[in-house]
């Protein structure tokens, strides 16, 4: 489909769904969104639903200014997948011993490692960039530095929530490694640190909305945010980058016979700010659920525990400021999930998918979540689908 445009009170909101299956919270959220002074542009995914702060599946562009809660506080979150040279011939019949092995490699949940990840003793990382990450440290905001230590250890985690590492198989047979996390408990603490102080300011206090406070270009506090919003995307990146190196050494030892090769990695955030360019305007173009969809460029859209991702090609379309949905999409809260299901439906809906399968994650349960199928068939202007995937073992925070 092509979008809807509803009327907004500064911009049209540009919808790549039915405007009338969005829940009424997020609309407000949206319209709440479109009457920023600073906004000039505000595209909305299929995988659209209400989110603290701003709303999930939302690109909001806007010039001389960035809305921290529009971010929010899993800065750089994102996705990163790999097709290697094994095939569906390769798997053992029981992947148990997989799904262990991944969860031994990789913390998850609140965990961490117990001495900092050495990237210099992985296949091909890039330390000069991980050594000047840690050297731009002492720049960030003093309130998080004390979490230096802890940062450190928990490079190359999951988390829980939504995050997961996956092990698929796509549509000819081919196996690929995805995973799906942020930055961590760093990236946290700052957005909460940057979203108190935005709240504070003057030129804030008459918003229709307080969690759509913005730093406001050539100010000492949007020069702060800035920094630290690009250190906690590229502590993100380096996380997954960390998290996919120890998966792939994993799967070499566990399968040994077959000389694992790996292709280069596709790897996309969808919580963050970039500066970019549209009608002769430079803007900032914050993504919170939502990915950069320029034509050629790789993307990642992921649905849930029991059903299919897609990697995707972006089509390059302006009127979505080049993006796409990052995801499948709630369709219920957590807390509905949880009343709704039990760990018998969650294992019913994940059938043939080594994982878990008990009460701690029936809040992800697939039917939580809207059909990826039909996300992707409402976008089909902004990116084409390069392939198929389906996972045979998920592994969850």
């Amino acid at each position: 489909m092509s979008y809807v445009e509803v009327p907004g009170a500064k911009v049209p909101i540009r919808m790549w769904t039915d405007p009338a299956s969005v829940e009424d919270v997020a609309m407000r959220q949206l319209h709440n969104v479109a009457t920023l002074p600073w906004i000039k542009g505000l595209a909305v995914m299929p995988d659209v639903h209400y989110g603290k702060g701003a709303t999930v599946g939302s690109v909001i562009a806007m010039q001389g200014a960035v809305c921290p809660a529009a971010v929010g506080v899993d800065i750089g979150c994102g996705m990163s997948a790999v097709r290697t040279s094994l095939t569906a011939n390769d798997l053992p019949g029981d992947l148990s011993r997989l799904r262990s092995k991944i969860e031994q490699a990789i913390p998850v949940g609140r965990g961490m490692h117990d001495t900092p990840v050495d990237p210099g003793r992985m296949h091909g990382f890039a330390t000069a960039a991980w050594d000047d990450l840690w050297d731009r440290f002492d720049s960030i905001a003093d309130a998080v530095k004390f979490r230096q230590e802890r940062a450190a250890k928990q490079a190359g985690t999951l988390g829980s929530g939504n995050h997961f590492v996956e092990f698929c198989l796509d549509t000819e047979g081919s196996v690929w490694l995805m995973l799906h996390s942020g930055s961590r408990n760093i990236g946290k603490e700052l957005a909460e640190h940057h979203i108190g102080v935005a709240q504070s300011l003057p030129h804030n206090q008459g918003l229709i909305d307080r969690d759509l406070a913005v730093f406001v270009a050539d100010t000492p506090q949007m020069a702060a945010y800035q920094n630290d919003l690009y250190w906690a995307q590229e502590y993100a990146k380096f996380n997954r980058s960390i998290m996919m190196a120890l998966f792939k050494d994993v799967v070499r030892k566990e399968f040994k016979k077959a000389r694992v090769t790996f292709e280069p990695e596709i790897s996309c955030h969808h919580n963050y700010v970039s500066r970019e360019r549209y009608q002769g305007m430079d803007l900032l173009v914050t993504r919170k659920g939502a990915i950069s969809a320029r034509s050629g460029e790789y993307g990642i859209i992921p649905g849930s525990m029991g059903t299919g991702s897609y990697i995707v090609k972006g089509l390059g379309n302006d009127a979505s400021f080049n993006s796409a949905s990052h995801g499948a999409g709630r369709r219920m809260s957590r807390n509905a999930a949880k009343r709704r299901f039990t760990a018998a439906d969650l294992e019913r809906q994940t059938q043939g998918v080594e994982c878990r399968k008990d009460s701690g994650v029936v809040d992800e349960i697939p039917a939580a979540y809207k059909p990826i199928e039909q996300v992707i068939d409402q976008q089909r202007d902004l990116v084409a689908v390069v392939a198929q995937l389906k996972q045979v073992v998920c592994v969850k925070g």
